[in-house]
């Protein structure tokens, strides 16, 4: 069996938290990631507009890339645009959604926070996913506006401001009828990149529930269950990642992708 070629998609930095987690996974995996940074954040879009540059955006990597699976490594985008995603593309996809079902599984004071961005939080599907999974808990969903840039300003070696940070978390740190959240879903990829600064503003702790080592459980089951593509010639390198702008410090962004994994940096010829 040959070595499944895995295009891994986010927005921005985040996905990596779950392409790591992929490589720890699947070490023989040929993987290639990303990174819609023109676009990026994502919260800032219109819905209907965003699904079509999701499709499109996706539709041009696999042209280039030529996958045997795709990893949408973002919560927004998995929330939106897969139901178009499976129906336009015959490869397989790999989503990502916020990790509901285990957060109501672990918690014991039945208080739930949901850390996630602005998109994510006002999804018809993450409610649907509360209401089936946690309709016995209370929840507290927060989209918050500015986690995901912090995170990526960190991976690019910036300091975190952790006055903003405080901020960024405290609506899902809640008490309530003498108990408090002792449960908290990262909704967002970007958000494992900040653990230990949210663990150092946090009011008290919490277990956070991150989704990278499940999705690339079902990345590898999926992955042997596809018929795989021959090897060959004109492919991006494993490690490569592909950039729809070229915007920024070029020296933070090979350095961040190069600290998780990915040496390789391109730049995909794509209009922002």
């Amino acid at each position: 069996m040959g070595k499944p070629r895995i295009l891994l998609f986010d927005s921005g930095m985040g996905g990596l938290t779950v392409a790591r987690a992929v490589a720890k996974q699947m070490p023989d995996a040929h993987l290639v990631y990303s990174a819609d940074n023109a676009g990026f954040p994502y919260g800032a879009w219109k819905e209907q507009d965003l699904v079509k540059r999701i499709v499109w955006v996706i539709g041009a990597l696999i042209a280039r890339v030529k996958p045997d699976l795709v990893v949408i490594a973002c919560n927004t985008a998995s929330t939106i645009a897969m139901k178009e995603l499976r129906e336009t593309y015959p490869v397989p996809f790999v989503g990502t959604v916020p990790a509901i079902k285990p957060a109501a599984a672990l918690t014991k004071s039945g208080i739930i926070g949901v850390l996630a961005t602005p998109g994510t939080v006002n999804r018809e599907y993450t409610h649907s996913l509360i209401h089936t999974y946690a309709f016995h808990c209370k929840v507290f969903l927060h989209g918050a506006p500015r986690l995901a840039e912090i995170a990526e300003q960190k991976l690019r070696g910036h300091k975190v401001d952790m006055d903003e940070l405080r901020n960024e978390i405290m609506p899902v740190y809640r008490k309530r009828d003498g108990g408090r959240t002792d449960v908290v879903v990262l909704g967002c990829t970007h958000y494992p990149l900040l653990v230990d600064e949210i663990n150092e503003v946090a009011p008290w702790a919490v277990s956070f529930i991150d989704p990278s080592a499940a999705i690339a459980r079902r990345v590898a089951d999926v992955s042997e269950e596809t018929k795989l593509h021959a090897s060959g010639e004109g492919f991006p390198a494993h490690g490569t990642v592909l950039l729809t702008s070229a915007r920024g410090s070029a020296s933070e962004t090979l350095t961040a992708y190069g600290t998780m994994g990915f040496p390789r940096h391109d730049v995909v010829d794509l209009p922002v």
